[in-house]
Order: structure tokens, then sequence, then C-alpha cells
């Protein structure tokens, strides 16, 4: 493999520190034109050290996530605005199954005045954040503790969650593929995700468009199988027709 050139580890730096580049913000910073600036990017993707969205690259690829704490910096207006918007799609005195997700956390967040909800979850740092929830009762699964971003996952979440039918769930993927496939990176993870879609009777997918860029390796299961999705910006018209055509309410977020 061909050595990087200083400016091409020092964008690779500046990705690992925040999760992601900018063409335009690299452009003026290095003092180079933005074709420049794309030529690195796209060396850098073809190394496979980072994978390329619209305006810039992220840090990950189509086998390995990016950091759970560099996916935080990652749209971070834009999952609020989906947090805030799915949080109204959910009514007071009802259940709720939430998986692991920087963007399903924006949406614990955003449950802080709701009254008599059960919630369901696999999500450490959701509990965290809706602990002193008055008006929460907290569920937690048991079983493995990920590390890498605190989600419970194995078989015996998987049984666990089996035990429920909720009133609504709220997911998060790591990729969404152009025909519709939804997509994860870890099979633990995987089979926990289709277990709270399983046992829900109104799924909502909530999702930056960034997830239409990435790609991962684990199907979880097919667009046509969601009720609502909340996403900041437009779908493709492949998956906009997908949507119709399986009855998928769309829902835009602007931050």
């Amino acid at each position: 493999m061909e050595m990087l050139s200083e400016r091409q580890n020092k964008i690779l730096s500046l990705a690992r520190e925040n999760g992601r580049v900018d063409v335009e913000e690299l452009s003026i910073s290095f003092n180079v034109s933005p074709q420049t600036i794309r030529k690195d990017l796209n060396e850098l993707c073809d190394k496979q050290l980072l994978q390329r969205i619209h305006g810039g690259a992220i840090v990950g690829s189509g086998i390995e996530n990016v950091s759970y704490e560099a996916r935080r910096l990652l749209a971070p207006g834009p999952k609020q605005a989906i947090g805030k918007k799915t949080a109204e799609l959910i009514p007071n005195n009802s259940s709720l199954l939430i998986n692991i997700g920087t963007t399903t956390e924006q949406v614990a967040h955003s449950l802080a005045n709701h009254r008599g909800l059960l919630v369901i979850t696999n999500n450490i740092n959701a509990v965290e954040i809706m602990k002193n929830f008055l008006g929460v009762e907290l569920i937690i699964a048991g079983g493995q503790v990920r590390r890498s971003d605190g989600g419970i996952v194995g078989d015996a979440a998987v049984e666990f969650i089996n035990q429920f039918k909720a009133d609504y769930a709220v997911i998060g993927v790591s990729a969404i593929d152009e025909d519709g496939s939804l997509l994860d990176y870890d099979f633990r993870e995987v089979r926990v995700a289709q277990a709270i879609i399983k046992n829900s009777r109104h799924i909502i997918l909530v999702t930056d468009a960034m997830k239409l860029s990435r790609t991962a390796p684990i199907r979880i299961g097919h667009i046509s199988q969601i009720d609502t999705i909340v996403i900041d910006d437009v779908l493709p018209k492949k998956l906009e027709d997908i949507c119709a055509q399986n009855g998928v309410n769309v829902i835009v977020a602007k931050s």
C-alpha cells in the first residue's frame, strides 16, 4: 500500500477525532482546491480508511462501524430534530421498545415530558438518559453488554424482548441499501433489532440521511416492514417508491 501524504494523514486524524470531514472546510484549512481534497478523500476511501458521503467522508467501512463516540458527533442537529419529531408520534400511556443507537438516544431525550410511558430497551445509554423521567417506567434487557456502545446483546436479550408486545418500536440502523434493505454490522444486535420489530405493533425507523450513503454486511430486514420513517431529508426516488408501494409513512424532520 502506498504511503499517505502528510495532508492525507492529517485529514485521517481529523476524521478519527470528529467522526467526519467536510470537503469545503478541509479546502479552506489546507489552502488547497476542493478538487485536491476530493482526490485525497477518494484515495483514503480506496484504501478503506474512510467512507465517502455527500460533501465529505466519515470514518468506517462496509464491514466496520464508526466508533460510537464519533457517531455521536455525526449530524447532531438533524438527529435532535429527528428525536423531537419522533417523540411527538409516541402518545402518553403507551409502551415502547427502543434499540441501541445515537439517533434513538435523541428520541429518549425528547420523551422527558411524557406520562404513563413504559419503555423496554437494550440501550444502557437510553436508560441513563431516562432514569429520572417521572412519567417513564423503564425495563432494561439482560444479556451481554457490548463495551463499544453500551448495547445489551445476545440470546438472553432476544429472549427477554420476546416476552413483550409493545405499542411502538423506535429502531435505528447502520445503513439503508438502495433496494430497501436495513443493515447493521453486528449479528448480535441484528437479532435484537429483529426481535423488536417482531414484537411491536407500530415500528418507527429513525435515521439521518447519511445512512443512505453507507453500507453494512448484515441484513436486519426491509424498509417495507416499517410503518413510519423519520429522517432529516427526502428519500431517493427508488426508496420513496418502495415506501409508497408498501404504505410506509415518511416524515422529514428539519433541524
